[in-house]
């Protein structure tokens, strides 16, 4: 129908029809007169047939017009029933999956500002493995997976946190775990890797320069929960590998390893690339911050 908005033709129809007044209906479609007027006499030329008849005190239906009333309201209950299924498809929850490490209230931020792009999200929060599966399974309709930095959309450095401030920002060298003669037999310090690090492109990394600085096995330990782990560096001489804002979270003191620069790396996921799309709109800073990120202007820089 060229030229003429079939739905909000037929909407002006049905109102004034309805209520015999072009005045009456104009109003309940929430439309001047003129308006409804215009709508209604295009619709008129291209049906080729009056649709009303019009006097100075009401309108009435025509023989045509009677005909076509009940296809002009079934059309307009059909854009209703599609602008309202629109509207809810905007407001069903947004399922993302994202690194449990993720400070709630950072979270929260993200989910607020969100909204103001037509997106609810509903944050899961995983480690890497299960948030990987989660988008492949289709569980979540999108996920933010570890993979190496210099492949991420954001990467956040990792360092080593300890309760004691052994030099405030200079380096933390892991061979000075490595014990000496003289005390083989006292506690050994360790290394704790959480859940979030437990990736070959971090883990790996830090097992091979134990390996090769003299460490023992024992002494990089990989666990599943954050919690026992910061218990067993608050109440020794330990240390949490993590970001400097995680640190600065947890109250401990970060320094980066002396040895190797090592960083986790995060990217978007999704069988839809349009979900892939829709989270990337998001203010990248807010989703930098979730992460950790230290410079949160833009994707792909350096972040803690």
């Amino acid at each position: 129908m060229a030229g003429v908005d079939v739905v909000a033709a037929c909407r002006a129809f049905v109102a004034v029809s309805g209520h015999g007044s072009f005045t009456v209906g104009a109003s309940v479609a929430r439309i001047p007169q003129s308006v409804a007027s215009r709508r209604i006499a295009a619709l008129e030329k291209y049906l080729g047939a009056r649709l009303l008849t019009r006097s100075s005190r009401s309108v009435a239906l025509t023989p045509f017009g009677r005909e076509l009333l009940p296809s002009a309201r079934r059309l307009v209950e059909l854009a209703e029933a599609m602008e309202h299924d629109a509207e809810q498809a905007r407001l069903r929850p947004f399922r993302i999956a994202v690194p449990a490490v993720c400070a709630p209230h950072r979270l929260a931020r993200l989910v607020a500002a969100a909204r103001g792009h037509g997106l609810t999200l509903d944050p899961h929060p995983a480690d890497p493995g299960r948030r990987a599966e989660l988008a492949r399974t289709l569980e979540v309709r999108a996920a933010v997976v570890a993979v190496p930095p210099d492949e991420g959309a954001w990467r956040v450095p990792l360092g080593l946190a300890g309760v004691a401030d052994e030099g405030g920002t200079s380096a933390l060298y892991l061979e000075t775990l490595r014990a000496g003669r003289v005390d083989r037999r006292a506690r050994r310090r360790r290394v704790w890797i959480h859940a979030e690090d437990d990736v070959p492109h971090v883990r790996d990394r830090v097992t091979r320069l134990r390996d090769a600085v003299g460490l023992l096995p024992a002494q990089v330990v990989v666990t599943a929960s954050l919690v026992a782990a910061t218990a067993e560096v608050l109440g020794s001489a330990d240390l949490l590998l993590c970001p400097p804002g995680q640190a600065a979270e947890l109250g401990l003191h970060w320094r980066p390893i002396g040895e190797l620069t090592l960083a986790r790396g995060y990217d978007v996921t999704s069988r839809a690339r349009e979900d892939v799309q829709r989270i990337r709109a998001l203010p990248p800073a807010l989703i930098g911050a979730c992460l950790g990120a230290v410079d949160d202007h833009a994707p792909g820089v350096g972040a803690g």
